[in-house]
């Protein structure tokens, strides 16, 4: 009789970990220095927690440096060229005079064919949520997501970010939550409510904020946290509310029993804006191809599989967490589906074999500056020009389409990318822009080669006049 009570217990958590819930938080243009455990500047006591409890990947990349694409391709599990996002709206950016080449066309959202994350987890039983930020297609219920909370095709917080919204996805909730209540605390409600009525059930939720994107509101609540502090303060106090945000998350997953049956990863769409907050010893920000533009944080808790406090130096990217969640979840790749990444389990668990892979980037368009200098790229009319790189071990391999350039950084060395060390290498870099064609090639990536016709050397844009 006692033999099989013990049984059947057994069964019970066996079955209670086989299919784990899972937490995807993606922040929006967080940079990697702007996170409490990286930096005494900002104030994030949650994803500290988080880091404590669970595990640090140093070297983490989003799989493209700016929003839509980023999550085109986490979403999808697969690289840009497959899926031709590269860009928010037209790959036409900044002043025709001052682009040598006609950009590759860009695709705005994911064809709905192309089955997301939510999606297959979906079609294996997981509730899917999402809240926030969608940006990758015009319903998040036509792809995937059960439930859909402010999601939409707009990329940033239309309406603002306190209610009531003025417009957008946001406003049935004006109704439901006091004038003044900030985004971050409706979708930490609404989570709240969909873990209580998901709770004897695996779930998948997606909790994409639009914290800290543009433009820029401040938090009162946190406003004396840094008046001593050298920040940006309306951006500080929007880290923090998103942290606190994360926390009344946690907080329930502890008060339903549910955080050792529950996978959280915390992440970034991509780098930061420097020019808003500097993201050194990286170079550049958001739209960048240097570090600073595609390293993020990224942390992974699984009390029951994660050793707390632990560290991973292996480079990982985002495109490697559709092929993780469908291993913890006990799902088969689905039939027909190319995924790029590589399942991250080995590393999180410290067991078994994780593959040596270099790691490939592709723009074949233009994006625009933002503060030009402060900017910190190569030029201050552009964040970056068409291009192409990699990552091998230490070696990070540049390849900018408009006139050739090849520069690579070791960046064991040379962590902020200033050094071109590609004529003291010369055959490291023609071995790894080898590579990075024979890439190119097998994945069918377009590389632009047409002449712009508008483009003038001698252009000068008109300086602004000032209003009086």
């Amino acid at each position: 009789m006692i033999s099989r009570i013990l049984i059947a217990l057994c069964m019970v958590v066996s079955s209670a970990y086989a299919k784990p819930n899972i937490i995807y938080i993606n922040a929006d243009d967080l940079g990697v220095m702007d996170v409490g455990f990286n930096s005494d500047r900002y104030y994030t006591p949650n994803i500290d927690r988080l880091r404590a409890e669970g595990m640090l990947f140093t070297d983490a990349y989003a799989p493209a440096a700016n929003c839509a694409p980023s999550r085109a391709c986490v979403l999808s599990g697969q690289l840009g060229p497959r899926h031709g996002v590269y860009t928010v709206g037209a790959s036409e950016r900044g002043m025709p005079q001052q682009r040598k080449l006609i950009p590759i066309k860009n695709i705005e959202h994911l064809e709905l064919d192309n089955l997301t994350i939510a999606g297959a987890l979906k079609a294996d039983g997981y509730k899917t949520i999402h809240l926030g930020k969608w940006h990758v297609g015009n319903d998040p219920l036509q792809q995937g997501c059960d439930v859909n909370i402010g999601g939409d095709e707009t990329g940033s917080p239309h309406g603002g970010y306190y209610s009531p919204f003025k417009k957008g996805s946001m406003t049935p909730y004006n109704d439901l939550y006091p004038a003044g209540t900030h985004r971050v605390d409706i979708f930490a409600d609404q989570a709240i409510k969909f873990m209580r009525a998901n709770k004897d059930q695996p779930f998948f939720m997606h909790m994409a904020y639009y914290s800290v994107h543009s433009g820029l509101e401040l938090v009162p609540e946190f406003e004396a946290r840094y008046q001593d502090e050298d920040v940006n303060l309306k951006y500080a106090t929007m880290i923090s509310k998103m942290d606190q945000g994360i926390g009344k998350i946690m907080d329930e997953l502890d008060a339903l029993g549910l955080a050792d049956d529950t996978l959280v990863l915390f992440c970034s769409d991509n780098g930061g804006i420097c020019a808003t907050s500097m993201q050194t010893p990286y170079r550049a920000g958001k739209g960048s191809y240097f570090e600073g533009g595609t390293r993020v944080p990224l942390l992974v808790r699984w009390p029951v599989k994660v050793k707390p406090s632990s560290t991973c130096k292996v480079p990982v990217v985002g495109i490697d967490f559709y092929p993780t969640f469908l291993e913890i979840a006990g799902v088969d790749k689905p039939q027909g589906k190319v995924l790029d990444g590589e399942s991250l389990v080995p590393l999180l668990t410290q067991s078994g074999s994780f593959p040596e892979r270099t790691l490939f980037w592709h723009f074949p368009i233009y994006l625009q500056k933002y503060a030009g200098k402060a900017d910190d790229s190569h030029d201050v009319l552009f964040r970056t020009r068409p291009g192409s790189t990699l990552r091998q071990g230490n070696w990070k391999l540049h390849e900018y389409f408009e006139d050739g350039t090849i520069e690579l950084y070791d960046l064991e060395s040379d962590l902020g990318e200033r050094t071109n060390v590609a004529a003291e290498h010369p055959e490291k870099t023609a071995e790894l822009h080898r590579l990075l064609k024979q890439w190119r090639a097998e994945m069918n990536a377009a590389v632009p080669t047409a002449k712009n016709p508008a483009f003038d050397p001698n252009y000068k844009a008109s300086p602004k006049k000032k209003k009086k």
